[in-house]
């Protein structure tokens, strides 16, 4: 019976998916757009603003689900939708820890600022995977796109500060969230649409 109940609940998240992930896709780019253009010259309002934008993509995310399961009259704090939860809670929570940290460090050393963009990747990247289990079979591959991204980001950073070279400023590191965040899920919202009603659900 939950077997039942969580492939009945895939396929409504499928639906659910492919607006979610282009609406917060697009609200990343743009998000990223109009932060390179604010100055930001600590981490505390890097940190403060990339916050505020990702709780206005879960509100926008709760909304379409809502709807969707209203439309196909499905409950939707049901239990699938409680492990789905459940099961990215920790990684928003390390998210927001970290978030809270660069905040409270006032940085204003660009070089260690723009750390916290793979370190992002990396938790979101897991929290994405987690939720797959529960999730189309695409969506775990979603999630280890942004841990690999996140590492190599991560890499490339230690390796030009053991350089001495100069990373990015601010604008560039915005500009990196709205392609890394906001473009991956729009082009994976793009495959949703374009896919969703020739593939099963598995």
């Amino acid at each position: 019976m939950i077997i039942r109940t969580l492939m009945e609940r895939s396929a409504v998240y499928r639906h659910a998916l492919a607006p979610v992930m282009s609406l917060v896709g697009f609200t990343g780019i743009i998000a990223g757009a109009v932060g390179a253009g604010l100055g930001f010259e600590t981490s505390r309002f890097f940190a403060a603003y990339w916050t505020g934008i990702a709780i206005v993509c879960m509100v926008e995310a709760f909304l379409l689900i809502r709807r969707q399961a209203v439309k196909e009259v499905e409950p939707f704090w049901s239990p699938p939708a409680r492990r789905v939860v459940r099961a990215i809670l920790p990684a928003f929570f390390a998210g927001l820890a970290v978030a809270v940290v660069f905040f409270c460090m006032d940085l204003t050393v660009r070089e260690q600022v723009v750390l916290i963009i793979p370190i992002w990747m990396v938790i979101y990247g897991l929290g994405m995977h987690s939720a797959g289990f529960f999730m189309p079979r695409g969506f775990r591959w979603f999630g280890w796109g942004f841990i690999v991204c996140g590492l190599a980001g991560a890499g490339y950073w230690a390796r030009l500060s053991a350089t001495d070279t100069r990373l990015p400023d601010f604008p560039v590191a915005n500009t990196a969230m709205a392609v890394l965040f906001g473009g991956a899920h729009t082009a994976y919202g793009i495959y949703l649409y374009f896919t969703e009603k020739r593939q099963p659900v598995v």
